[in-house]
């Protein structure tokens, strides 16, 4: 097996980065407060966890070792990250705008 690279080794470095805004984002924001949530907090938190879950799946799926060596799982790949990072930005956007 080759070790990975170009796209790859791109998209998982990218998808890692990102998870680290998204921690960094909800750690600044206020995850640990102790004061009740509002409707709006917990739509931050599904949208920041679902972001993080998608994110997680990008090295996953573009690593997966096939037969066929194709460009589909990396083009999978690059559809996770955006909508990763779109529910991330989708997230801060709900907590700076909520």
């Amino acid at each position: 097996m080759r070790a990975p690279a170009g796209s790859i080794v791109g998209l998982c470095a990218a998808s890692a980065t990102m998870c680290a805004i998204g921690m960094a984002f909800l750690g600044y924001w206020g995850v640990h407060e102790p004061t009740p949530w509002h409707w709006n907090e917990v739509l931050v938190v599904i949208l920041a966890f679902a972001g993080f879950a998608v994110l997680a799946a990008t090295p996953w799926i573009v690593t997966t070792p096939v037969e066929d060596e194709s460009a589909e799982r990396v083009v999978a790949a690059r559809r996770t990250f955006a909508i990763g990072t779109a529910l991330i930005w989708l997230a801060a956007l709900v907590a700076v705008f909520g």
